[in-house]
């Protein structure tokens, strides 16, 4: 398997001051965005819309599973970071399916049986699995604790973790029992869609980017850019969490 460790990597250089600049604005960008779109809420017309339904509506809940993804940032940031160094499609494939069988498993079986865990908690643990992949993107687990995490082991936890922050986002908005299982299948396949949506565009530019020759020189600050980001986005949700 083609190795996920920048460090490893005889070409990688030092970014360049404009690149440097990248991560913060990214940073202060970040620091912009309103307080909804930070705490991965569903839109609050979905919500209206999750309430108020009755019975079984496939189009619909694959449409909101759909939308949800292709739409959720730290799930969009979390794949950029695990397929960063990943070129074969096979391998993307099994890592993608991982994140996948995790998402999917904790979303259906969270809100099916009823298990919320706290919105705030589970969206700073979703920050630190941003803050996890950038890292070992650059090789910091090796270079400083001499040791190279199972990433596909990672990878299937913190799909885990994905996917509880969705069920506990439904579960608060007490979805109507009538139809819940085909619902809740539906949305789970809309939401697998937009993953796949999601992973073609980021694949296409990636792409494209590999193809220059700044790619190398520029990955390093680019991981730490998403580092950043995950730690902004851990430490909001724990702000949240002490200050709700």
């Amino acid at each position: 398997m083609c190795s996920t460790l920048l460090a490893d990597r005889k070409h990688v250089l030092r970014a360049s001051p404009t690149y440097r600049l990248f991560w913060i604005f990214l940073t202060f960008g970040l620091f912009g965005m309103s307080a909804d779109v930070l705490a991965h809420a569903v839109a609050e017309g979905d919500k209206g819309y999750i309430q108020e339904i009755t019975g079984v509506n496939l189009i619909a809940f694959m449409y909101l599973g759909a939308k949800h993804m292709v739409t959720g940032y730290d799930h969009l940031l979390f794949l950029l970071g695990v397929i960063f160094f990943l070129y074969q499609m096979k391998h993307i494939a099994i890592y993608v399916s991982l994140f996948a069988v995790g998402h999917s498993t904790t979303m259906l079986l969270g809100v099916y049986f009823n298990i919320g865990i706290n919105s705030y908690i589970i969206d700073a643990i979703i920050g630190l699995s941003i803050v996890y992949k950038a890292l070992d993107n650059i090789g910091a687990y090796q270079r400083w604790f001499g040791f190279q995490p199972n990433t596909k082991a990672a990878t299937l936890i913190f799909g885990f973790f994905h996917g509880f922050g969705l069920s506990s986002k439904i579960i608060e908005y007490d979805i109507s029992p009538d139809g819940l299982v085909p619902n809740l299948l539906a949305f789970n396949v809309g939401v697998e869609i937009g993953q796949l949506i999601a992973l073609a565009m980021i694949l296409i530019a990636i792409s494209f980017w590999r193809k220059t020759d700044g790619f190398f020189r520029h990955a390093y600050t680019t991981n730490v850019a998403m580092m950043s980001a995950g730690f902004l986005l851990f430490g909001y949700q724990l702000t949240g969490y002490f200050v709700a």
